[in-house]
């Protein structure tokens, strides 16, 4: 299962940006309201950066960094027992962040990534062989105890996965070939958005897909 204590199926950093683009392009279409949106990404978040982040409205959160050394996840699930909050004063579950390589020393001081709730973090740098993580210690029996398992799943690059759950989370029956047009990056068409939503048209999506940075053609 995926999960930080296993990151060997987890898609590799371009991957990983392609996914996440589309699964933003595509809650963009199924839901017009940016505030009930659950993916989201803003190509432009910095000079050379981009940045995608999860929010379920219920406290968990997942902010995805990309920039020019590699990219970087940090995750939160409220009720996992790897919490902060578990303990007063708060306190970072032991190893999450000691070795993040300085490349990423920006992201730890970002307020708009709340590091202070964090119970996994994740990151990779081009020159990588595979996805980092730091020296945990889990807690004994527990399946998934930094939340990891159940936010990183949703991320395995298939268009099936995205289909599955937008199909539960936004109660509509979603077309899997339109899903899976999304994930190619192909262009979106008048006909693909009307198989979707058709309360949505190419114009009204047009800000949404410059942010995204979803491409035109």
């Amino acid at each position: 299962m995926l999960s930080t204590r296993d990151l060997s199926q987890f898609p590799d950093i371009d991957t990983l940006r392609r996914a996440m683009q589309s699964m933003a392009m595509l809650d963009a279409i199924l839901c017009p309201e940016w505030q009930c949106r659950y993916w989201s990404f803003n190509s432009r978040w910095a000079t050379n950066e981009a940045m995608g982040s999860m929010r379920d409205g219920c406290g968990d959160d997942l902010f995805v960094h990309f920039g020019p050394a590699g990219c970087w996840v940090k995750g939160f699930t409220h009720e996992s027992v790897m919490s902060p909050y578990r303990q007063q004063p708060p306190m970072t579950w032991p190893g999450i962040y000691g070795t993040v390589p300085t490349d990423f020393s920006g992201c730890l001081s970002d307020a708009a990534f709340d590091i202070a709730s964090t119970t996994f973090c994740i990151w990779r740098r081009y020159g990588d062989p595979t996805w980092q993580v730091g020296p945990v210690i889990f807690p004994d029996g527990h399946p998934d105890p930094d939340g990891s398992s159940s936010l990183l799943s949703a991320l395995d690059g298939r268009p099936e996965t995205y289909r599955a759950w937008a199909t539960e989370y936004f109660e509509v029956e979603v077309d899997l070939d339109a899903v899976r047009h999304a994930f190619s990056h192909a262009r979106l068409t008048s006909d693909l958005v009307a198989r979707l939503n058709p309360a949505v048209t190419l114009r009204t999506l047009a800000p949404d897909r410059r942010e995204i940075g979803y491409p035109r053609v």
